[in-house]
């Protein structure tokens, strides 16, 4: 096992949900953060459901929306998990595996034509909020906000969501590591470049690392291994890439398709012909992705990693 030279700090932080909502509501009901009422109007202006509630380590327990759940002049309404379509079901299982169905809702324009579905789901403990069009094709992983966020930029210091500022609190150092999981990397997996560690809201821990391919390796927070995960990747040599020097097809379709993600790492990925792609490691409302382009940075795959 060879230990790769990053130094990061550490998040602290901690997620309670689950309170399903519909649409409309006229206050954050259900909180106990007193700082912050958000009336009917601020959060239809964002197209905002309430999907649970956050605790931020400055304000207090507020609660968590999904917002841009649908175009101006559109309308969602409820609708029963069991009517989606297929395709809806099938992204579902295939891409969060265990997942538990929360809410659905149909998004229509102002004829009634339907336009798309927003889908809420909890995926390891969290809320997750997609769009799909109106034949159930997949869009885009809905931002999410806490309520005093949902006007401005969409984070404040100290929030469920101030990585958005920069601020890197869930790294951990390699060298920082709990003994168990260096010993487990070296018991096991002794070939692999460990690269960098990050620290879910649940404790829990990702390590990236590489050995003929990228994996992260998650373990609980007493460091105990709990599942491997190859990313998705053609298999060559891969070396590190600035967030700076990704093609602009990458950062143009992350963007688009995970609104305000936070980049964690990218890897790009060699063979003796030439340049067969990349590989990056997003965070998006507290949820992990490893997505995969091809060499001229068009999207190939994508893989939820906790």
């Amino acid at each position: 096992m060879k230990i790769s030279n990053v130094k990061n700090s550490l998040l602290a932080g901690l997620i309670l949900l689950f309170l399903g909502s519909c649409k409309k509501e006229n206050s954050l009901t259900g909180t106990t953060d007193t700082t912050t009422t958000v009336s009917q109007s601020v959060v239809a202006s964002v197209q905002g459901i309430a999907v649970g509630t956050t605790s931020s380590r400055i304000a207090g327990t507020d609660s968590l929306y999904v917002i841009g759940t649908c175009p101006a002049h559109h309308h969602t309404d409820s609708v029963a998990f069991s009517s989606l379509p297929s395709s809806i079901t099938n992204y579902l299982t295939a891409n969060y595996p265990g997942y538990t169905a929360q809410k659905a809702f149909t998004d229509k324009d102002s004829t009634g034509t339907l336009s798309g579905y927003v889908v809420i789901i909890e995926y390891n403990g969290k809320p997750v909020g997609l769009k799909f069009d109106a034949n159930g094709t997949f869009v885009k992983v809905l931002e999410q906000r806490e309520g005093h966020d949902l006007v401005g930029h969409g984070w404040h210091e100290g929030g469920h969501f101030d990585d958005r500022g920069g601020m890197k609190h869930d790294s951990i150092a390699i060298p920082s590591l709990p003994s168990a999981i260096i010993s487990y990397f070296a018991a096991n997996y002794a070939q692999d470049t460990l690269m960098h560690a990050f620290k879910n809201n649940d404790s829990s821990i990702v390590v990236l690392s590489i050995n003929n391919g990228v994996y992260a390796t998650l373990f609980d927070a007493s460091g105990v291994f709990i599942q491997r995960t190859q990313l998705p990747s053609h298999y060559g040599d891969f070396n590190t890439i600035a967030q700076s020097a990704l093609p602009s097809a990458i950062t143009d379709y992350l963007a688009t398709t995970y609104p305000n993600y936070v980049f964690k790492q990218a890897f790009l990925v060699n063979d003796s012909s030439g340049l067969k792609g990349y590989v990056v490691f997003i965070d998006a409302n507290a949820t992990k992705y490893a997505v995969e382009f091809d060499a001229s940075g068009t999207f190939v795959k994508a893989v939820t990693v906790r």
